[in-house]
């Protein structure tokens, strides 16, 4: 089979996350390490997340000077091409690597005119570059990608979010949302990297996933994967702006409109 010519969009945001990744790899390792000093890795990783952000924006900015961006670290930056901005997460899976987890990945989608039109979702340690350009397909490296084709709930394995500390979705109904979706699944997955769970389903790896209060950095690269690999991806509270917060859900056509019932059976209405 013959190698996936990738456009020009992709290239940029492939090399730019790919620039990152070097530097990300090299500090996990120094992570790992760090687990048994008294200090610990906090500020460390912290660190290195502000630095991989650094290194995305100025291989983006030279790539497209005139581009915007919106920033897990930096925030919204304003640029002279008003309908075009770059949405960066460069370390998707904090916690997972400040405890030396080898689940995280680097997040870069273009959004043109209020549309996504291309994106990136790279695992460096498995060497696996999810990619997407809006009509064009999704990819895993070279090879094409399609959700799965499971149609039944009790055969599917469904992605989520868990409740930690402090987070909104407790009074979201969550701990209800989970019971009855345990009860009608093959299986629960809590995998920490929100962006690495949207790709999954566009591989067809997870037929599902819902989470509250995802921000747009940790799905906006996931979301056109997804799409474009045959999937759904919408709001359970409703409305078009998935950026807006509430619950985002995901999956094959015929899981996402299974689990979304489920979802609604349990979940209160908004206020």
């Amino acid at each position: 089979m013959p190698p996936v010519r990738r456009g020009a969009s992709v290239e940029i945001l492939a090399r730019a996350a790919m620039r990152a990744a070097r530097r990300l790899v090299r500090d996990f390792g120094e992570v790992e390490q760090l687990q048994v000093s008294i200090k610990g890795p906090g500020d460390f990783v912290s660190i290195a997340d502000r630095e991989a952000e650094a290194a995305i924006r100025e291989e983006l900015a030279r790539a497209r000077p005139g581009y915007g961006f919106l920033l897990e670290e930096g925030g919204e930056v304003q640029g002279t091409s008003p309908h075009n901005r770059f949405i960066v997460d460069p370390l998707d899976g904090t916690t997972n690597f400040l405890h030396g987890l080898p689940h995280w990945a680097i997040s870069i989608a273009l959004e043109q005119h209020g549309e996504i039109t291309a994106a990136v979702v790279f695992d460096p340690l498995r060497d696996e570059l999810f990619h997407a350009e809006k009509g064009r397909g999704a990819f895993l490296n070279d090879r094409r990608l399609r959700v799965s084709a499971r149609r039944e709930l009790d055969r599917a394995l469904v992605g989520c979010g868990l409740p930690v500390r402090d987070w909104p979705g407790r009074a979201k109904g969550f701990t209800r949302q989970m019971d009855r979706v345990a009860d009608e699944v093959a299986g629960l997955r809590r995998l920490g990297v929100c962006s690495l769970d949207l790709a999954y389903v566009a591989a067809g790896r997870q037929d599902g996933f819902w989470e509250y209060d995802c921000k747009p950095w940790d799905i906006a690269a996931g979301i056109l994967l997804v799409r474009e690999a045959g999937g759904r991806v919408g709001h359970l509270e409703g409305g078009e702006d998935l950026f807006e917060p509430g619950t985002l859900v995901a999956g094959n056509p015929a899981i996402y409109e299974r689990l979304t019932e489920v979802l609604r059976e349990v979940t209160p209405p908004p206020r």
